[in-house]
């Protein structure tokens, strides 16, 4: 069951980072500068789906490396503090998780688990 759970977390907040991102998009935001170096600025690229077909090579080769790069050494357990499945923190990062009760942390961890659902539809 942890496995299920765990990929279930890590659909769930891969798809909450692309529904996020077709938000902004949408609303006309894109980063300054060029994505290549042929010149193809990131306001070129167009929006969801087709718009990830518009990436240049280079660009989506760069895409592909930093998800293996943090597959691999930073989206896991490395330390064995984990306090739940998908617990990723490695004693570094907090923002407060450990100032609240068992029952709030339940919650939190309902509302994400949740959110990645709707996310994931």
């Amino acid at each position: 069951f942890d496995r299920l759970r765990y990929v279930e977390i890590k659909h769930g907040r891969i798809c909450q980072l692309a529904f996020l991102g077709q938000i902004v998009t949408r609303a006309g935001l894109r980063l300054p500068g060029s994505i290549a170096t042929d010149g193809t600025k990131f306001s070129d690229i167009g929006e969801g789906w087709s718009g990830s077909f518009e990436v240049p090579t280079d660009g989506a080769l760069q895409i592909l490396f930093f998800i293996g790069f943090l597959e691999l050494f930073v989206m896991k357990d490395v330390t064995g503090e984990n306090e739940f499945v998908g617990d990723f923190r490695n004693g570094f990062i907090d923002f407060g998780w450990d100032s609240f009760d068992e029952e709030t942390k339940l919650k939190k961890r309902a509302v994400e688990l949740n959110n990645g659902r709707a996310a994931m539809m």
